[in-house]
Formats: C-alpha cells, structure tokens, sequence
C-alpha cells in the first residue's frame, strides 16, 4: 500500500493511465476487428478500407506508448498480405 504522498500520487495517476490505455487498445481492438470480418466476407475493397483506416489507429496507439513500434509494423504487414493476397 502506498504510504507516502508520492506513491499516492503515483498509484491514482497509474489508475489513470490505465483506463486511458484500456479504451485506446480496445479502439485499437475494434478497428482490427473490422478487418478480420472484411477479410473472412472476402470482400477486398472493404477489407483494403478498414485496413487503411486502422492503420493510424496503431500507429498513434505506438506514439501513446500502449502498443511498441514493431508490434505494430508486424501488424499492419501481416494484414496488409492477407488484403493483398484477396481476389
């Protein structure tokens, strides 16, 4: 338990943090969602679109610190050939 005023800062703004965090992956997670269900329907024009829109969701979920860079380029390539290799 967090005794001195410091760690009670600490502890509420990590609290915080972590509700912020939470709400940007699940975005993040929504975003991705839809190009899953683009790619499984096999329509190539909407999964390139909800490729193209998630795309900066992950890119700004690097720059917020919730996700790190390369998870997010491997992402984003792996989907990008699973869009590429439709049709």
């Amino acid at each position: 338990m967090a005794n001195s005023p410091q760690a009670k800062k600490r502890a509420r703004q990590n609290e915080r943090r972590f509700a912020v965090n939470k709400a940007r992956r699940s975005r993040i997670r929504t975003f991705l969602r839809a190009v899953e269900e683009a790619l499984e329907t096999g329509d190539k024009d909407a999964a390139a679109a909800a490729l193209k829109a998630a795309q900066p969701e992950l890119m700004r979920g690097v720059t917020k610190g919730v996700y790190h860079k390369n998870t997010a380029s491997r992402k984003i390539s792996r989907l990008s050939a699973r869009v590429k290799a439709l049709g």
